[in-house]
């Protein structure tokens, strides 16, 4: 089975995820998704396995929230998703693939339950 983490090595939970996988013999695919964010399509996949709204996985302290406007309920999903692959620092990490599934490694161990 593959595993894909998006990842930043800066984010400590991250980083843990990270670690937790490879303590567990995986040595996942690494996506640094703020080098190489996933398109809007992917985006709304990995949405669908986690079962989130893009606000949901959406980091609304950044500065780039504000900017944005991200707040205004009228934009819909299409708008959201769009702004978090313009501005992925927008989304939440780590996020695990494997199998068909997704999780979200806040905390990590949360990522356990799809291996």
């Amino acid at each position: 089975m593959t595993v894909t983490i998006w990842h930043n090595p800066r984010c400590s939970k991250s980083r843990q995820t990270l670690a937790l996988l490879r303590e567990r013999g995986i040595e996942p695919q690494i996506v640094e998704y703020l080098k190489t964010p996933p398109a809007a399509g992917e985006l709304e996949a990995v949405l669908d396995k986690l079962g989130m709204a893009p606000r949901d996985l959406m980091r609304r302290k950044e500065a780039a929230y504000r900017e944005a406007g991200l707040d205004n309920p009228a934009l819909e999903r299409r708008q959201l998703v769009e702004a978090m692959t313009a501005h992925p620092v927008l989304i939440e990490r780590p996020v695990v693939l494997a199998g068909g599934k997704a999780a979200l490694g806040r905390p990590p161990e949360n990522v356990l339950g799809i291996l």
